[in-house]
């Protein structure tokens, strides 16, 4: 049988999420320059959720041009806080000062999905999760380096709140999908309709 479905994205996290429930799928990641599509369209006064859509639909757009059959599926996340856009930590160190300007605020996780083919949009979605941090001490950022330092440069916030990043917070409002990167119910109604999942 035919991939019905590629995953233009390299993303352990968004991969186990489609697997878990019962997607088949092939990975193909998206070669994109995030960076500067970024940086263009904060200059042109876009907004981080429509900026995150564009990545998404990017990705998927890119990899359905060579990928033709199968529906591409596109993801992307940014962090925004206080006006200013969040991207993934390069090192513990700027983890930690990624962290320590978190603490204690209000942050948006503006995640997209997109679905292409042929080099189309064919559905999109984006969704807006507040996270507030709660003023951890020092002593405490420093063990959850320690316990994370293989997973905190991997996500845009430098947590993972399936794990130990859990305990950066006090309040969460968002779906837990979402959060960890993929808008997982609005995909699988687009699915539905298209006949690749159970009706």
């Amino acid at each position: 049988m035919s991939t019905k479905i590629v995953l233009a994205s390299g993303s352990m996290i968004r991969g186990n999420i489609l697997r878990s429930v019962g997607l088949e799928f092939e990975v193909v990641p998206a070669d994109i320059d995030e960076d500067s599509t970024k940086k263009r369209m904060r200059l042109e006064g876009f907004t981080s959720l429509e900026t995150a859509q564009a990545l998404a639909d990017l990705k998927a757009c890119e990899v359905s041009k060579v990928h033709t059959s199968p529906m591409v599926i596109g993801a992307d996340q940014m962090l925004e806080c206080n006006g200013s856009w969040f991207d993934k930590p390069r090192n513990l160190e700027g983890a930690r000062r990624q962290l320590m300007e978190l603490r204690g605020q209000e942050h948006q996780l503006l995640t997209s999905v997109s679905v292409a083919q042929h080099g189309e949009v064919v559905f999109h979605h984006s969704v807006n999760s507040e996270l507030i941090m709660r003023s951890f001490s020092e002593s405490f950022l420093d063990s959850y380096l320690k316990l994370e330092a293989e997973n905190v440069c991997k996500s845009v916030g430098g947590y993972r709140i399936e794990g130990v990043g859990m305990q950066l917070f006090t309040e969460v409002k968002g779906s837990y999908f979402d959060i960890l990167g993929l808008p997982l119910l609005p995909l699988l109604g687009f699915l539905r309709t298209k006949k690749i999942v159970g009706d």
